[in-house]
């Protein structure tokens, strides 16, 4: 089970990246029409200025059921260890098991 300090700071940027997407998208697409490059300094500059948690690539993806921020699966957002236990106790539908 990870610490509930680093669920809650993982769900904080959840909530800061939901916030800022629309800003920030429409920050870079107006770097890529604006031709000079001042107006490009100047744009990237009010995107620098948005916090850093906003930026979709602090986001990790985590376990839903324990937390833990390594090996998981996109499809059932958990952990490997927490899917094969559910699957081997039938609580997947769809699901098989597989042991060789």
């Amino acid at each position: 089970m990870a610490k509930k300090s680093v669920i809650q700071r993982e769900k904080k940027r959840q909530k800061l990246e939901q916030k800022y997407h629309l800003i920030r998208r429409s920050l870079k697409k107006k770097i890529n029409k604006v031709p000079s490059l001042s107006d490009k300094w100047e744009i990237h500059g009010k995107l620098e200025s948005l916090p850093r948690n906003s930026a979709p690539t602090r986001l990790h993806r985590r376990c839903f059921s324990t937390g833990r921020p390594r090996a998981n699966y996109r499809d059932f957002g958990l952990s490997g260890h927490i899917l094969r236990e559910m699957v081997h106790a039938c609580l997947l539908p769809g699901a098989t098991r597989s042991s060789w």
